[in-house]
């Protein structure tokens, strides 16, 4: 299997004036293409800081993330940019809507960003909230929808630009347990179609849909395993 990320020997220091919080201590990780990753931990394990670097949201102070062989260390801000907004695609537990947008306009922003012609933009838009089943909720405002279904227009936005990889930090995080489910389901289905996944949580619900479970404490990988789905 072709390498999407590769995490070797991370370190990531936060310093709060005289204090230094280590979040990571030297790890290291591959995902592959295809795999659903389940990265576990407790609340300060490690997990999100592990998740943001991995999405170029942030940068390691020791150590190198590589993102389809590239090393992103090196790169500016721009083409940090261009690597979030083309390989990459996000799912926040708060689902980061815009209020004032609806469903189509709200996914459809990446490819705005990413010069997709209106036409072109509009009908992708719609067929991903289609693929999530919000085919009838497409001039809906968040403020319209349940949290299940932002969450569902979240997880199409994060789609909007064929990412190599979905990354999702506690994406159930907000949702009652049979929302939870069902966007679950909808990761799992992705899933089977290709679609390289990584999911931070803290949940042994949500641990049991990936394929391959880290668990995380103190800021190192702790464990391992191979998840035999039944």
């Amino acid at each position: 299997m072709a390498e999407i990320i590769r995490v070797e020997n991370v370190k990531k220091i936060y310093r709060m004036g005289d204090n230094e919080v280590k979040a990571l201590d030297g790890v290291s990780l591959v995902v592959e293409e295809g795999e659903f990753l389940i990265v576990m931990g407790p609340s300060g394990s490690g997990k999100t800081t592990l998740l943001h670097l991995m999405g170029c949201l942030d940068k390691p102070t020791e150590g190198e993330i590589y993102i389809a062989a590239t090393a992103v260390s090196k790169l500016n801000d721009s083409q940090l940019a261009k690597i979030r907004n083309k390989m990459i695609g996000f799912v926040f537990q708060q689902f980061n809507l815009l209020p004032r947008l609806t469903a189509l306009e709200n996914v459809e922003l990446p490819m705005i960003y990413a010069g997709v012609p209106k036409a072109v933009r509009r009908k992708k838009a719609k067929e991903l909230l289609e693929l999530v089943g919000l085919g009838d909720r497409l001039h809906h405002r968040p403020t319209q929808l349940s949290g299940g279904q932002m969450q569902r227009v979240a997880i199409a936005r994060a789609l909007a630009n064929d990412p190599m990889v979905l990354l999702a930090d506690e994406p159930t995080g907000n949702l009652d347990s049979k929302s939870g489910e069902e966007i679950l389901k909808i990761f799992s289905e992705l899933n089977e179609r290709g679609q390289t996944i990584v999911i931070v949580t803290h949940d042994p619900e949500v641990a049991k849909h990936g394929d391959r479970i880290v668990r995380m404490r103190d800021g190192k990988i702790v464990s391992e395993e191979v998840n035999v789905h039944a």
